[in-house]
């Protein structure tokens, strides 16, 4: 479910985050789905259990996860979330445009490195599911 890379130079519990933030975000875990516990997580990933809460309590401040005491901590209905992801795309995309009209480049010039953007992600992900 969650790797760590060593080799990544951000520290762990930020790469715990990032990788269950992507795993809710593609509806691999649906609302209300219980979360592993802190002591399972950490010990399946041989990591100290307060790395583990540390990126439990920033994923439930970002709006991820809800706890409950003596039950422990689920998934929270992130459409909202998602909303507020796309909107903060929206305006950095929007900020890249801008800085392209700038320098001069066409609509036509942009919409053509938009779509080598989408190819390239749509080749990675192809990649990867094949490994599998």
């Amino acid at each position: 479910m969650i790797l760590i890379d060593h080799k990544d130079r951000r520290p762990i519990y930020e790469q715990v985050i990032e990788r269950f933030q992507q795993i809710i975000l593609c509806g691999a875990m649906p609302p209300n789905t219980p979360m592993p516990s802190v002591r399972s997580l950490a010990m399946e990933l041989s990591l100290n259990p307060n790395t583990i809460q540390r990126a439990y309590q920033e994923l439930e401040r970002t709006g991820y996860i809800y706890t409950i005491k003596g039950k422990g901590s689920f998934v929270r209905d992130i459409s909202t979330v998602v909303n507020d992801r796309k909107k903060e795309f929206q305006e950095e995309l929007q900020s890249i445009v801008d800085k392209a009209f700038l320098i001069g480049m066409s609509g036509g010039e942009l919409r053509q490195m938009f779509e080598q953007c989408i190819a390239k992600n749509i080749e990675t992900i192809s990649e990867k599911t094949t490994e599998k």
